[in-house]
């Protein structure tokens, strides 16, 4: 069993940087794309990045794309977020997909999600 925890949100001004990280334990980290998603209050979960199992290809919405960046080593990934704005206020979610390997980004297609990470940006 994949359990994955968040760490790393706060509240921050805009134009500010914050740097999320996802910790897991169980499975086989290697083989499993990664993702990160996030949900506003009164709005549905939505998806912002994610990585292969290699590293080796990363993808993101559209909405982050040029601010964010997706990483990962044998044991997190992580999100690097800059030029914050308050928009980009939600509560992120890492999760794990056991059946896709080069990136996912549906919500349906991951298997194993965290509790989430709250980001504040103020204006």
């Amino acid at each position: 069993q994949v359990q994955l925890v968040e760490s790393g949100g706060g509240l921050v001004q805009a134009g500010g940087s914050l740097r999320l990280s996802c910790a897991h334990s169980g499975g086989t980290w290697s083989s499993y794309a990664l993702g990160w998603f996030r949900q506003a209050p009164g709005k549905e979960r939505e998806f912002v990045a994610t990585i292969s199992w290699s590293g080796g290809g990363t993808y993101y919405a559209d909405s982050v794309g040029g601010r964010f960046t997706i990483s990962r080593d044998n044991a997190n990934v992580y999100l690097q977020m800059n030029s914050l704005k308050p928009e980009d206020t939600a509560l992120y979610y890492c999760a794990a997909s056991v059946r896709v390997i080069a990136g996912a980004w549906k919500i349906e297609e991951y298997d194993y999600w965290g509790q989430g990470t709250q980001v504040t940006v103020s204006s």
